[in-house]
């Protein structure tokens, strides 16, 4: 997936730094986190393609567990192809999920294109799915319940918590 937009709301927030630069943070969504790493927990790796370069979006893939962590990449197709290459996975056995222009061409080279609500109108046309969440507000999370009821490990989840 995408970062900004997706895992997040798109906003960067800058603030100041000891030595009198700036630092860059980011507001993630805690379901969001939770979802993901229950992807993991059944064999579901996921991983993030992002143009800009953040040690927020570093720290917050490590702690979701995610397996691909890709940044500095405007051109995302390579990446796609790295990352299919490394684990072996067919096109579409992959899912991606974006919400600007420079996702559209990775859309279109995976097995099931999401948008998150917030996503631009061209990028929506893009996916098969777009969720009712905006990205940064449980957009990944509704993608996650998604995968994980079509893996059939959605009811395990709801056991492991007592839920309906």
């Amino acid at each position: 997936m995408d970062v900004d937009g997706v895992l997040t709301d798109g906003r960067l927030i800058n603030l100041p730094a000891p030595d009198g630069g700036v630092f860059e943070s980011k507001a993630f969504d805690s379901q969001d986190g939770i979802a993901l790493q229950w992807l993991s927990w059944h064999g579901i790796e996921t991983g993030v393609i992002s143009g800009r370069i953040s040690p927020a979006t570093e720290a917050r893939a490590k702690q979701v567990n995610m397996r691909y962590i890709y940044q500095g990449h405007i051109e995302k197709v390579p990446i796609l192809d790295q990352i299919r290459a490394a684990s072996g996975l067919a096109a579409e056995q992959i899912a991606y999920c974006g919400d600007d222009l420079t996702d559209i061409v990775v859309m279109r080279r995976v097995g099931l294109a999401l948008a998150p609500a917030n996503a631009r109108q061209e990028v929506k046309r893009a996916a098969h799915y777009v969720t009712q969440a905006a990205g940064g507000r449980g957009a990944v999370r509704e993608i996650c319940e998604l995968l994980l009821e079509a893996h059939g490990r959605w009811t395990d989840i709801l056991k492991k918590y007592e839920g309906d």
